[in-house]
């Protein structure tokens, strides 16, 4: 009698991949590309001979289900299994291991069964901590190997839903750099999902609103304060941008310029955080290019200008930004002054940044440096005086601290003497 193998499930309907459910499993659910699966197995030939168990490990298998990790009928007979469901496939060797079979257990152009146990599935989480705040269900496989990368031109079909109530506040088709889409209203979680994406690929996102829209929301869109967002994306189309790697020289000070142009728009349109992100671009092409021997003199004083003028703008923007980020300011500043030790911005915004830490006396150097280089220059001679009196407040703080810790060991040796003469 022949045994019933199953249901033909392969894409190509070639009876490649059969399955047959010895057990059903829990709801409605399945697991979609992406998602780490966990699941128990038994492998065989088609003579019963054994080959592989994680049973008999006693240690469950786990794998990410639709990246080619395991055999394709894995791929496409897991996708279909619902938790608790228990299930053989059979599984022709173009779907298994094919003409060269896996020896010494598995021979050539083998037909294999396994009987596979789905015990639970965690849905692809692509937040950089893995904390769950962005998870992506890919709807729709994309096609070919290539992901966007920063800076991308992209064009997205979206609908974005808020997760509470399912209302609509998003949907459009949109084409924007990648990188720079909270300029069009797209969040972060988007961006950093779509550097996972292939052409065609259509998922739902499950964003929280860490890279969602925070605590603020979005007025423009409806979006609520500390909103957990839903959307729905297809990546249609996307031309990557060039990598700093195979751009020569020249090439890099022409990007870097663009770069340069983009920030200084979005930082007069007071986008801080985009500006932030073109200036390190700047930064990030033209670093190397000053100490690199097989540059041209030209390129190399270009290359100091731009850089010059990067770190120069980061620390005004990290100045501007709420709350003020002075660390970064003054790191900023200080790598400036390294092109230019004298530049009167460099030296006014790391005295700011300075103050900012609370190093008054460092500031004032700074402050002073740019009086006596520019006497009539007002807004340093001001900072001056607030230095000053900056320092002056701090000494007379230090000056009561001692003061009253002088007291307080004054007092405690008092106590102590009295203690000793009742003794």
């Amino acid at each position: 009698m022949t045994v019933d193998q199953g249901v033909d499930i392969s894409k190509a309907g070639d009876r490649g991949v059969l399955k047959r459910i010895i057990k059903e499993g829990e709801g409605t659910d399945t697991p979609n590309p992406g998602c780490q699966v966990t699941v128990h197995y038994t492998g065989t030939l088609l003579d019963g001979t054994k080959f592989d168990s994680s049973k008999d490990r006693n240690e469950p298998f786990e794998f990410q289900l639709g990246k080619g990790s395991v055999i394709k009928a894995w791929d496409i007979g897991v996708a279909t299994m619902k938790k608790g469901e228990v299930c053989v496939l059979t599984c022709a060797p173009e779907y298994a291991y094919g003409a060269a079979g896996s020896p010494p257990k598995i021979p050539p152009n083998s037909t294999l069964q396994f009987e596979i146990e789905m015990i639970d599935w965690k849905v692809e989480d692509l937040s950089p901590g893995k904390n769950k705040g962005i998870l992506r269900h890919i709807l729709e496989q994309g096609s070919g190997f290539e992901n966007p990368n920063d800076g991308a031109l992209v064009t997205v079909e979206l609908e974005g839903r808020l997760a509470a109530d399912g209302k609509v506040f998003d949907n459009r088709t949109i084409t924007f750099s990648l990188g720079e889409g909270i300029d069009s209203n797209i969040c972060e979680g988007i961006e950093r999902a779509l550097e996972k994406f292939l052409k065609d690929e259509k998922s739902r996102l499950t964003i929280q609103p860490k890279y969602a829209f925070k605590s603020e929301g979005n007025s423009e869109l409806g979006v609520p304060p500390n909103s957990v967002v839903e959307y729905t994306v297809k990546l249609v189309n996307f031309e990557k941008a060039k990598e700093s790697w195979s751009m020569d020289g020249q090439e890099k000070l022409e990007q870097a310029k663009i770069f340069k142009e983009k920030g200084t728009n979005y930082f007069k349109a007071s986008k801080f955080q985009l500006a932030i992100k073109m200036y390190k671009r700047v930064v990030s092409l033209v670093d190397d290019l000053p100490e690199d021997a097989s540059e041209t003199e030209e390129n190399k004083t270009q290359a100091k200008d731009l850089l010059l003028s990067a770190h120069l703008n980061l620390a005004l923007v990290y100045l501007k930004v709420t709350p003020a980020h002075h660390f970064e300011a003054k790191d900023h500043a200080t790598k400036a002054l390294k092109f230019d030790p004298k530049n009167v911005k460099g030296l006014f915004r790391r005295g700011q940044a300075l103050l900012g830490l609370g190093e008054a006396e460092a500031a004032l150097k700074d402050f002073q440096t740019v009086v006596d280089a520019e006497p009539q220059n007002k807004a340093a001679a001001n900072q001056v005086i607030v230095s000053r009196a900056t320092i002056q407040k701090q000494k007379q703080k230090e000056k009561q601290l001692y003061a009253n810790m002088f007291d307080k060991f004054a007092k405690k040796d008092t106590e102590v003497t009295v203690g000793e003469a009742e003794s």
